[in-house]
């Protein structure tokens, strides 16, 4: 399989180019440098003749040794050793389960990112060195595709030297989920989606009688009825509008297509509906963005409507919801562009 070509991981970056304007806001996040810039794309070469292909970054700093933190250690597991001989080195790296709540974990303890395919053909690995990359429950990461292997990588590549920063690694911490959550928790996924389906936020309306929100009203009207408008012309059920606080109920139909819909997805597809779902308040947007109905900007154009209103009237509160556009940016980007580089077609 011939390695992509680095606009792959360019295209990547650039979708998730929201995320680093928390720079500014976080302060103990360090200045951060390009994926494509940072690293040189290299061959690498095996041993091996009958080695897989291989992707590699090079960094120019020099790994440090770590000193593990006692509740966050970094677990490096090798191979039985021959001969009794401790000096061998260890071939895997697992993250711990801290990983998925964002607190650094460690020091930075390699110097090269890569990928390859998988022992077994199926899918490709990302190594840091020589160990392949696992899981928090210790199982090789294995991504379905080659481009999902290489941003992930790119992530990693991007850590600095005092410390891995899982907050820098939303891509990551997806494939996290998917591969290990969503197969043991699908049914409980499915469950909440649906649980939530008929407050979605598309479906509420602004009261049509008052002065303070007619104006959301009208938007609401231009900006959500064409998205009303596909849910139907989709799925073959009209969408029921309702301004109560308590919401209202959908067809049975819709409620069913919707249902049948999210248990045909792989478990990458439904990481990333979910992720979606709980930035957005909104299953359908989430859909949406499955079906290609909607891009990443009109998407958050559509959650952050009426929000966006009020600060056009009152104005911005600065460290209050600028830091929420970043991180509802960082979400819904990271979660887009992980279900565009999970797909195999």
């Amino acid at each position: 399989m011939a390695a992509p070509s680095p606009a792959v991981l360019r295209k990547t970056h650039k979708a998730l180019s929201s995320f680093f304007t928390l720079r500014a806001i976080t302060s103990n996040l360090r200045q951060l440098s390009g994926p494509a810039a940072a690293g040189k794309f290299q061959p690498q070469e095996h041993d091996d003749p009958s080695s897989s292909p291989a992707f590699t970054f090079s960094s120019s700093e020099e790994s440090q040794s770590s000193t593990r933190n006692e509740e966050d250690p970094i677990y490096l597991k090798g191979p039985v050793k021959k001969n009794n001989n401790p000096s061998a080195p260890s071939e895997s790296v697992s993250m711990p389960m801290s990983f998925m709540t964002g607190s650094i974990v460690g020091k930075r303890f390699y110097n090269k990112v890569t990928t390859r395919q998988a022992d077994d053909g199926n899918g490709w690995t990302v190594m840091l060195d020589y160990r392949t990359l696992k899981t928090p429950s210790k199982r090789p990461l294995k991504c379905p595709t080659h481009s999902l292997a290489m941003a992930i990588a790119a992530e990693w590549e991007y850590q600095q030297m005092d410390g891995i920063r899982p907050f820098t690694m939303p891509l990551m911490k997806l494939a996290c989920t998917a591969f290990e959550r969503v197969p043991l928790t699908r049914v409980k996924v499915l469950e909440n989606l649906m649980k939530k389906f008929n407050q979605d936020l598309v479906f509420c309306r602004a009261p049509g009688d008052n002065d303070l929100t007619r104006g959301v009203l009208e938007c609401q009207v231009e900006k959500i009825d064409p998205l009303l408008k596909w849910l139907q012309s989709e799925f073959g059920y009209k969408p029921v509008v309702y301004s109560s606080f308590f919401g209202g109920k959908q067809e049975n139909g819709l409620v069913t297509a919707i249902e049948s819909l999210l248990k045909g997805t792989t478990d990458c597809e439904l990481a990333a509906i979910d992720a979606i779902a709980a930035s957005a308040h909104s299953l359908v947007i989430a859909i949406a963005m499955l079906r290609g109905r909607l891009s990443i900007d009109e998407a958050i154009e559509l959650i952050r409507l009426e929000e966006d209103l009020q600060v056009d009237s009152w104005g911005l509160v600065e460290g209050g919801h600028d830091v929420d556009i970043a991180d509802l940016r960082v979400q819904i980007s990271s979660a887009a562009v992980f279900l565009g580089l999970s797909r195999k077609n």
